[in-house]
């Protein structure tokens, strides 16, 4: 029988330290709603998710309550915990300590698994095929803060092209995977990142009179973020774990690693600019947002959503169904975003989910009921 544990209190832990730099980008983007800020907290979204990322294989591998990993997770966490605060600036005055900061984070990874994979003749050989791409990339973070900042872009997306994509050329023998921890740690993650949907809307409305048309945009985004939550634990999470259980080996880790490690970051990319886009329509709700936060506004429910088609096309091979037409009228409601005041582009945002909603619980009344029933099994494991 396999080894199952749930997600320890030490794992939430660094996870809060991952959601508030998350809360960083959101506030850099606040700071700069250009395309120059997108694509730089674009590439910040991707460096931050490679390191958690990373994390959530080591612990569904190792015991994080051994003294050694507790001790090496607490210099991670604090590490990570630095790089987040240097977030805001991290291609400017902050990009050297961003840059050491990140590197111990990896550093603290490969030790840990290295030492997960002593006397392991399969798993040791997995670790070291990992350190080709983790460290390298890790490098190129520190690196460029040393070169003109114009650069530094550039030498970020080449590490993220190293670091996440250079496991897909490497391969998976001698990986594992705990399928119910590893669904646990995800579905965790994208919750707690919810939050700082409504932590951005707070920020909103803090800066403004808490009229009735405030108070209904952000009722309106709270009714987003829920919809966010819906599309996920609703379904999804429950079925998804069972895909992985279903599968052994190689076939499992390769799901697994697409599913999550790679069709996940969308998932929180689009709940992050979601995220900034509420925080400047709460914040405006009588004038037209800008181009920037429209985009983010309507392209991160279709990112989101997109996610999902994505993941449902790896699976079944199939693409079809109210996720891909949803996600193509967000895509579609762009341009219509940048003319009408904020309060109804969230609105047209809210309503087109609840849309989708309407349409599942009809149309998928009865697999739904199917995949809830998967829960009384997996509640008492």
């Amino acid at each position: 029988m396999e080894r199952e544990h749930r997600v320890t209190p030490l794992e939430l832990f660094f996870d809060l330290v991952f959601v508030f730099a998350l809360t960083e980008v959101t506030t850099f983007l606040h700071g700069d709603p250009t395309w120059h800020g997108l694509g730089r907290g674009l590439l910040m979204l991707g460096v931050l998710w490679w390191a958690w990322a990373s994390y959530a294989w080591l612990t569904n591998t190792i015991d994080p309550d051994e003294d050694a990993v507790l001790a090496a997770m607490l210099v991670a966490m604090a590490a990570m915990f630095v790089a987040a605060l240097a977030v805001p600036r991290a291609f400017g005055s902050h990009a050297l300590l961003f840059g050491v900061a990140f590197l111990i984070v990896n550093l603290m990874h490969l030790a840990l698994f290295t030492l997960a994979a002593r006397g392991d003749s399969d798993f040791l050989p997995a670790v070291i095929r990992l350190g080709w791409t983790a460290l390298p990339g890790a490098v190129l973070i520190f690196v460029a803060a040393f070169v003109p900042s114009d650069l530094r872009p550039l030498l970020w997306l080449a590490a993220l092209a190293i670091g996440m994509l250079g496991p897909l050329f490497e391969g998976l023998e001698g990986w594992r995977l705990e399928p119910a921890h590893f669904v646990e740690r995800h579905a965790l993650i994208v919750i707690i990142a919810l939050g700082e949907s409504l932590i951005a809307v707070g920020f909103g409305a803090g800066v403004t009179s808490l009229t009735a048309s405030v108070v209904l945009a952000a009722l309106l985004g709270l009714a987003i973020a829920a919809s966010f939550w819906v599309a996920y634990f609703d379904f999804f999470a429950i079925r998804f774990r069972q895909l992985l259980t279903e599968r052994r080996g190689v076939e499992r880790v390769a799901l697994a690693r697409d599913a999550y490690t790679y069709l996940h970051l969308p998932m929180v990319v689009g709940i992050v600019l979601s995220a900034f886009a509420l925080r400047e329509a709460v914040a405006h709700v009588g004038h037209d947002l800008d181009t920037v936060p429209a985009l983010a506004l309507c392209g991160g429910s279709a990112l989101y959503l997109a996610s999902y088609v994505a993941i449902r096309r790896r699976v079944s091979r199939s693409v079809r169904g109210g996720r891909l037409i949803a996600t193509i009228v967000f895509a579609a409601l762009f341009p219509v975003a940048l003319v009408v005041p904020a309060i109804a582009a969230v609105a047209l945002v809210a309503a087109t989910w609840i849309g989708l909603h309407a349409y599942e619980i009809i149309w998928w009344r009865e697999a739904r009921a199917e995949t809830r029933a998967l829960r009384a099994p997996a509640a008492s494991s």
